[in-house]
């Protein structure tokens, strides 16, 4: 019953933005952090960044000060506002929640950045 659901991915520009949004059904949203994953082709999936049920954040390096991450309990939602898009960003994102020993993932979605 548990189901996240990507959306908002595409292609940019460099220097272009997208905003990714994850819908999140089946679990009581509120009290759990959640994070966003990132798999470019070739390498290994990497945690860009996370919230906390508090709304307390935290980023990979490589995105800090470009890419935002957001909650909106009300709607169920966990967004990545991504700024300043640059070719290595491209890859993959998925949405990524752990409750108790279960581990659950959005099916992705891409974002292209053109070089």
């Amino acid at each position: 019953q548990v189901q996240l659901v990507e959306s908002g991915g595409g292609s940019v520009q460099p220097g272009g933005s997208l905003r990714l949004s994850c819908a999140t059904s089946g679990i009581n949203f509120r009290i759990y952090a959640m994070d966003w994953y990132r798999q470019a082709a070739g390498k290994q999936r990497e945690l860009v960044a996370a919230i906390t049920s508090s709304g307390s954040t935290n980023y990979a390096d490589s995105v800090k000060g470009r890419f935002t991450i957001s909650r909106d309990n009300a709607k169920n939602t966990v967004y990545l506002q991504m700024n300043s898009l640059e070719p290595e960003d491209m890859a993959v994102y998925y949405c990524h929640v752990k409750i108790n020993y279960f581990v659950y993932w959005g099916q992705g979605t891409q974002v292209t950045v053109s070089s």
